[in-house]
């Protein structure tokens, strides 16, 4: 049997990225992917058994790239503001620079694609950054709340931030970078 081409397969994460981003998820099929591609529609079969084979292996690659990056340089030892400006930094670079997968992670995040277990994982692999959130109230820097809210109040800033200026076209300096920071910062500061 002859070995599957990587290649291919990047081919195929990359049109399929493109596709949710331009229809949404639920929308799209397996012959509009290969379209997509520039492949046969039997050729994505030979890769991915169907759709949902195809969403829960991207997603994967898309949270392990995701966490991997998350925590770039993250030294749990730093000073509490400085470590969470690490995360804070590198949840905006990787939005920024992968704007088609964060768009996909979003959207597949509470769909029926992915298990309750999957989600689990993906909330295991962004433990230190609880931790930190956790560190940070007991140090009483930040606000005195569940730390999935401060996590959600700071993703979903990052977020619309990185949407808004994509859509609009609006560069996104250092300059402004340590702005959006701060007022994350302010946000969450007790």
């Amino acid at each position: 049997m002859k070995p599957k081409d990587e290649g291919k397969i990047d081919e195929i994460y990359t049109a399929t990225l493109a596709l949710v981003k331009e229809q949404g998820l639920a929308g799209i099929t397996m012959s509009q992917i290969a379209r997509k591609a520039g492949f046969a529609t039997g050729t994505v079969y030979i890769y991915f058994a169907n759709k949902d084979e195809l969403i829960v292996k991207l997603f994967d690659k898309c949270i392990n790239d995701y966490t991997r990056d998350h925590f770039a340089g993250y030294d749990p030892s730093a000073p509490f503001k400085v470590a969470f400006h690490t995360i804070w930094m590198n949840m905006l670079r990787y939005s920024i620079e992968h704007f088609h997968e964060m768009v996909f992670i979003e959207q597949c995040f509470h769909s029926p694609f992915i298990s309750e277990a999957t989600r689990k994982a993906t909330k295991d692999r962004l433990l230190p950054w609880r931790e930190l959130i956790e560190r940070g109230k007991k140090e009483k820097l930040i606000k005195q709340v569940d730390a999935s809210w401060i996590m959600l109040f700071v993703r979903g800033s990052v977020r619309d931030l990185v949407k808004h200026c994509a859509y609009h076209q609006l560069k996104i300096t250092n300059e402004f970078r340590e702005t959006m920071f701060e007022m994350c910062w302010d946000g969450i500061r007790d």
